[in-house]
């Protein structure tokens, strides 16, 4: 008990320290063995305002039909109309360590020609594994962030009204067995690979518990728990997990030519490069007008077309960026230049096949 309560102390010290701008071990890694499991079902949707699937929805007939008849109810195919009905998909994912009667929330989606799920209740619906075993049960009001309405010809949609979430209406039934009672060894998987990383990740967690951790590869940290840890695995886990490490971060450039957005991270570096950026406007004009003829003569109506061309090219200067240079003395050379975040994707495109800059440029 007073090795217990000596650890506890020590992991509680650990949580205060950790270098400036560092980040926790938690939010670069995950634990191998320990995740989410993605269940599915179908389903159907009642309650609608005349917006769901068409009679012509052949499975979403038979489905009612077959509901009903569970029910004790028996309906023609023929007579059963489904215009409130809507046949659904319904996902959710399984989170680690979901024990019975945890609740979660599920997607529910229209898999027919449904145009709106809003206002409707999903019904007792079994939510499968990849392994075909029935896993939790979903029921209950849906909630759509949008909506669609039309009249006279005209519609108004905001957003996507036929995908909607079930918030709580999840009940898990069976549970994906992992404890880590007992465990002596884990796996930590870097989300981002990096061998850097993956060192100072290792060497933080030796330096609070001496020999136990060991970096196998880019992506893998394997930890030991130690031997006074063993009865309270939780705790140690925990306070691996907030244990702060600097990442050590790639040099990458994104762009979005589409709205021409620019990111740039801190470790971009150029090497003394010369950039000149002009932009070349040609811009042409037409005139419709007619030529009348004279009061009284025997002349015609002609139209008249007139086209006016005219080219500006803005005056560019050659702006030489010395080598080495971080992100906020590029950008700043950059916006002396004067250029638009349009501009600055041509340029950093160019610079980057000149082989001046020691980055990736990723292009959304």
């Amino acid at each position: 008990m007073v090795a217990r309560a000596g650890l506890i102390g020590f992991l509680s010290a650990l949580l205060l320290a950790g270098p400036a701008g560092a980040a926790r071990i938690k939010d670069l890694v995950a634990v191998k063995g320990v995740r989410g499991n993605q269940i599915i079902g179908y389903g159907l949707v009642v309650g609608l305002k005349g917006t769901g699937d068409k009679s012509s929805t052949a499975f979403t007939q038979a489905s009612l039909v077959s509901m009903l008849e569970k029910m004790g109810i028996g309906v023609p195919p023929g007579r059963v109309k489904v215009k409130n009905v809507a046949a659904v998909m319904v996902t959710a994912d399984l989170p680690p360590f979901a024990r019975a009667g945890s609740r979660i929330d599920a997607v529910v989606s229209s898999l027919g020609d449904a145009t709106s799920l809003e206002g409707g209740t999903l019904i007792l619906t079994p939510l499968l594994g990849a392994d075909g075993r029935v896993y939790a049960m979903a029921q209950g009001p849906i909630s759509v962030g949008g909506f669609a309405a039309e009249a006279g010809g005209s519609s108004v949609q905001k957003n996507h009204p036929t995908v909607g979430r079930v918030a709580g209406g999840v009940t898990v039934e069976r549970e994906i067995p992992y404890s880590i009672e007992g465990k002596r060894y884990f796996e930590l998987a870097l989300r981002r690979p990096d061998f850097s990383t993956a060192r100072r990740m290792a060497e933080a967690i030796n330096q609070s518990f001496p020999g136990a951790a060991e970096a196998r590869d880019a992506g893998t940290i394997g930890v030991r728990v130690p031997a006074e840890a063993t009865a309270d695995v939780v705790s140690f886990m925990a306070a691996v997990e907030s244990l702060e490490v600097e990442p050590d971060p790639v040099a990458r450039v994104v762009l979005n030519e589409r709205t021409g957005t620019v990111v740039m991270g801190g470790s971009v570096r150029i090497q003394r490069v010369a950039v000149a950026h002009g932009s070349l406007s040609v811009t042409i004009s037409t005139a419709n007008a007619v030529s009348q003829p004279e009061p009284l003569s025997l002349g015609v109506t002609t139209p008249v077309q007139n086209s006016d061309v005219s080219a500006v090219e803005e005056e560019a200067r050659l702006s030489v960026l010395e080598g080495g240079v971080s992100i906020d003395e590029l950008v700043r050379g950059l916006n002396a230049m004067g250029v638009t975040p349009r501009d600055l994707i041509a340029i950093l495109q160019a610079i980057k096949a000149s082989g001046a800059l020691a980055a990736e440029v990723e292009i959304m």
